[in-house]
C-alpha cells in the first residue's frame, strides 16, 4: 500500500484481494477505519486484513506501527494465558467463547476499534479468571492472570477506555492478593496501584461517585467497592507509617461496612415478593435499604433479562433463516 498526499488528503493505493485508490483525510482516518473500509471492499472480517504500509503519510504509517505493536503484544498475552490454562484445566481460565457485550455505566453499548475490543475482551477475561483463582485462594496464579489483565488493558486507547472502571477494580483485585500472599516487598507498589485506581474510579464516577449515581438513579452500588479500596488503601498507610491517614481510611471503610448491612425484616420481606436471598440483598444495599427501590430495582433488572432473551432468540432465529 503506498501513499501520494496533497494538504491533509492523501490517495492510497491499496494492492490485495481489492485493488484500487482510496483518497482519505491523512488526519482524521485512522488505521482501524482503513483496515474496515479495505476489508468491506474486500467481503472481508477485518481479522482477515493484514495492512504492510510504504509510502510518506507520517500520521497513518506511525499509527500502523503501534497498531501492529499492539497487536504483538496482544498475540504475546493471548499464548500466555494458553499456557497458563493448560495448568488449570478446571475451567479457571475460560479462554474460549468469552464475548460479552460492552456496555457503559448507564447500560448503553459502547463500540471500540477491533484491537481496542479485542485487548478489552482479553482483559475481562483475565480479570475474571483472577477473581476465580481468588475465590479458591489461589492468589499466586490470581496474581499472574491479573498482571497480564492489566497489561491487556493497557494496550488499549487511553481515551476509549477513560471511563471504564474495570481496569480500576482489577487494580484493587491485585492489591488484594499482594496482602494475602503477605509478601510486605509490594507495599510500595501497592500504594501505586490504590492510587491510580481511586484516580481512575473518580474519573469514571465523577467525584464522590456523583456521575456514578446519577446514571444509576441514585442507588450506590459502588459502595462495596469503595469499601474494599479503603480499607486496602488504609492498610498500606498503616505500613507505611502514615497512621493518622490509616485511622481515616478505616474509619471510612467502616461506615460502609454498617451501611452495606441488611436488616433481616427488609431481607425477608422482599424475598417474600419472589426474589432470591442474593438478588434482595444486593438490591436492598444499592438501594441503602429502602424496600420499594429496591423491589423497583429487581423488577426492572428482571424485565431487561427477559426482553434479553428474546432478542437473542430473535437473532438466533434470523441467523437460521438466512443460513
Amino acid at each position: 500500500m503506498a501513499s501520494s498526499s496533497h494538504a491533509s488528503i492523501a490517495k492510497l493505493k491499496v494492492a490485495g484481494t481489492w485493488a484500487g485508490l482510496l483518497e482519505v483525510e491523512t488526519e482524521n482516518w485512522t488505521v482501524p477505519m482503513l483496515r474496515e473500509e479495505i476489508a468491506k471492499r474486500s467481503n472481508m472480517g477485518t481479522e482477515s486484513i493484514n495492512l504492510i504500509f510504504a509510502g510518506k503519510g507520517k500520521t497513518l504509517k506511525n499509527e500502523l506501527l503501534a497498531d501492529d505493536e499492539r497487536n504483538r503484544r496482544l498475540a504475546r498475552i493471548k499464548a500466555a494465558v494458553t499456557a497458563l490454562s493448560k495448568r488449570h484445566a478446571d475451567g479457571a481460565l475460560p479462554i474460549e467463547d468469552f464475548d460479552i457485550q460492552l456496555e457503559d455505566q448507564s447500560g448503553n453499548k459502547v463500540h471500540f476499534s477491533e484491537t481496542d475490543r479485542l485487548a478489552i475482551m482479553t482483559g475481562l477475561m483475565l480479570h475474571t479468571s483472577g477473581k476465580r483463582f481468588s475465590r479458591k485462594q489461589m492468589f499466586t496464579e490470581a496474581l499472574e492472570a491479573l498482571t497480564m489483565g492489566e497489561e491487556a488493558f493497557s494496550l488499549c486507547n487511553p481515551k476509549s477506555i477513560e471511563l471504564v472502571d474495570n481496569i480500576r477494580i482489577l487494580q484493587i483485585d491485585m492489591v488484594w492478593c499482594y496482602f494475602m500472599l503477605r509478601d510486605i516487598a509490594w507495599i510500595a507498589v501497592a500504594g501505586l496501584r490504590l492510587k491510580n485506581a481511586r484516580e481512575g474510579l473518580e474519573r469514571a464516577h465523577g467525584k464522590d461517585s456523583s456521575r456514578f449515581r446519577l446514571l444509576q438513579a441514585g442507588r450506590t452500588s459502588e459502595l462495596a467497592l469503595y469499601l474494599r479500596l479503603e480499607l486496602l488503601e488504609g492498610v498500606v498507610a498503616y505500613h507505611s507509617g502514615q497512621f493518622d491517614k490509616s485511622r481515616k481510611f478505616l474509619a471510612s471503610a467502616q461506615e460502609k461496612f454498617f451501611q452495606l448491612q441488611v436488616p433481616d425484616e427488609a431481607l425477608s420481606l422482599v424475598m417474600s415478593m419472589g426474589f432470591g436471598e442474593g438478588d434482595a440483598k444486593r438490591a436492598l444495599r444499592m438501594s441503602n435499604q429502602d424496600i420499594q427501590s429496591a423491589v423497583n430495582f429487581l423488577v426492572v433488572e428482571r424485565e431487561k433479562r427477559e426482553q434479553k432473551r428474546e432478542d437473542d432468540i430473535r437473532r438466533r432465529n434470523e441467523i437460521m433463516q438466512v443460513s
